[in-house]
């Protein structure tokens, strides 16, 4: 049953590929030789969306990437190969949490100076960091299966954090926690009481 609910949410993640890529220029060197022609005879390439493709498609660290990692995951998952989905899994939360960080970074450094572009990175620092947490809460699935819940305790915690206990993904990750014994009390999204929200209105009122 577990194996199932594993390979079912693997599935779900393949639907982040309709993200947009991001463009970052593929550098490199080429050793200069005695007949090769002078730079400026070489018109330099402008199409930026094919720089862009020619880097997806190439590199590891991109959202290409992180989605193939996935999906060798989600395959390794229906062959009940779950070594191989465990260090594919890692894989990807590495990459995925590693384009995060270089989005947030950017999104800084361009805070202030160019707000469109420090809003779009922030925006795919977000998105690149939904898929962390969606891979890090499938790895704690497949450490289930594997009968190792004292490996996937630390996980799901890590995601209800990141994620904030009353997310889809939070609330799901809380309840591996009570399906495993680590906590004993349910937790079950609802609206806050009538009672409630006067009383963190008067609160704020206060403030």
């Amino acid at each position: 049953m577990i194996r199932i609910k594993v390979t079912s949410l693997l599935s779900l993640s393949l639907a982040w590929g309709a993200i947009s890529t991001f463009p970052v220029l593929a550098q490199k060197s080429t050793p200069a030789t005695t007949d090769s022609p002078a730079i400026t005879d070489t018109p330099a390439t402008t199409d930026s969306n094919e720089v862009t493709t020619q880097y997806q498609s190439d590199s590891l660290l991109s959202l290409q990437g992180g989605q193939k990692l996935m999906s060798e995951a989600s395959a390794a998952i229906d062959k009940q190969q779950y070594d191989a989905a465990v260090d594919k899994l890692q894989a990807a939360r590495q990459v995925f949490n590693q384009l995060s960080n270089f989005y947030i970074q950017l999104s800084e450094s361009f805070s202030g100076i160019e707000n469109r572009i420090a809003q779009e990175q922030r925006t795919k620092a977000l998105e690149t960091g939904q898929m962390r947490d969606q891979a890090t809460y499938q790895l704690a699935l497949v450490h289930r299966a594997q009968e190792k819940p004292e490996l996937s305790v630390p996980l799901l915690i890590q995601v209800i954090r990141s994620q904030n206990p009353t997310s889809d993904l939070g609330t799901k990750a809380y309840q591996q926690l009570f399906e495993i014994g680590f906590v004993e009390d349910p937790y079950s999204k609802s609206k806050p009481s009538s009672n409630s929200s006067q009383q963190q209105s008067n609160s704020s009122q206060k403030q």
